[in-house]
């Protein structure tokens, strides 16, 4: 049975090949009735491939899983909520961006102690 802490980066393999076909579609299917919203596609698209990356270092820290839940938590809610904006301009969802960036900076300090 693999590790809880290879399940994690098993998951940011997943997560970057999500955010692979995400910037696919964002550069050639969607379409973005103004600059900002397009920017904000692409903005929680480099989030997704940032954070994915990070997953891969989960099993590598002393406690993978508090840190593997708070990034890939805070990047579900981080990101689908500017992809969400982006491609629908539906603003409610944008209420759960700070939790989100709140548990990618709580992430980010797990890997680190």
């Amino acid at each position: 049975m693999a590790s809880l802490g290879t399940a994690f980066r098993r998951l940011g393999a997943v997560s970057g090949a999500g955010a692979v076909g995400l910037a696919a579609y964002g550069a050639h299917g969607a379409q973005f009735p103004d600059a900002y919203r397009k920017e904000l596609y692409v903005k929680a698209n480099q989030y997704h491939f940032l954070h994915s990356l990070a997953l891969l270092g989960v099993p590598n820290c002393r406690k993978p899983l508090w840190a593997g839940l708070l990034l890939a938590s805070g990047t579900t809610l981080f990101c689908a909520s500017f992809y969400c904006y982006g491609l629908t301009g539906n603003p409610t969802v944008q209420s759960l961006a700070p939790v989100g960036g709140s548990l990618l900076i709580l992430g980010w300090l797990a890997l680190a102690f």
